[in-house]
């Protein structure tokens, strides 16, 4: 029995259309530009996932244990991947990476945009390196090619402040993120962010 292989949605703000299963997105320029700042339910984020550029200032910042204050990453020319009952996840660009970065052995994979690998790093006054909490596509599915070696970082370091020696906080424009739930999923979520997000208990049906 042959199986007719059903055609790719893709999206354009929170709407999708059939479009050819094999269709690369090969330049910046044709990915959609998302709403600086709008209530936004995740509830109406597609399945598979809509890629948009957003116009928002990022910002990654470390403090160590002292109130010392350093900028790990900023930038206002980032991606963001919006998927049904999830917080939007940030992609920033290399080049917004204002320290260094190790790579790391560990990968897992995305059944939309590939196989992601990570990074550590070890920001001034940092007791040892932070591992596993920043994550890239060398080679990413056709549909997300523009992700190709940016960075997201999970919304928090994962660790105690005081075994790592301090924090980091990410920011959509100057509003502080809350990390999505359940420390698995990498989501920022802001107050225009509205809906229960996927991540905490009971959730992982969903």
């Amino acid at each position: 029995m042959r199986l007719n292989r059903l055609p790719r949605l893709v999206c354009t703000r929170f709407s999708c259309s059939p479009s050819p299963p094999s269709r690369t997105m090969s330049s910046n320029r044709e990915v959609p530009m998302a709403p600086r700042k709008e209530d936004e339910d995740v509830w109406k984020y597609p399945r598979p996932p809509l890629l948009q550029r957003t116009p928002n200032l990022l910002r990654v910042v470390w403090t160590d244990l002292e109130g010392n204050q350093t900028v790990i990453a900023e930038t206002d020319k980032a991606f963001r991947v919006l998927e049904t009952s999830h917080p939007p996840t940030y992609y920033l660009p290399p080049s917004s990476l204002k320290l260094p970065v190790q790579a790391l052995s560990r990968s897992t994979f995305c059944e939309w945009k590939g196989q992601a690998s990570y990074y550590a790093i070890r920001p001034p006054g940092a007791k040892k390196p932070i591992e596993n909490r920043i994550w890239y596509y060398k080679q990413p599915n056709p549909s997300f090619v523009p992700l190709k070696d940016h960075v997201s970082f999970y919304a928090s370091t994962g660790v105690d402040e005081e075994e790592v020696g301090g924090r980091w906080d990410c920011f959509v424009d100057d509003e502080k993120v809350v990390p999505q739930a359940g420390d698995f999923y990498g989501g920022w979520l802001t107050s225009n962010i509205k809906g229960k997000t996927k991540g905490g208990p009971g959730t992982w049906v969903w």
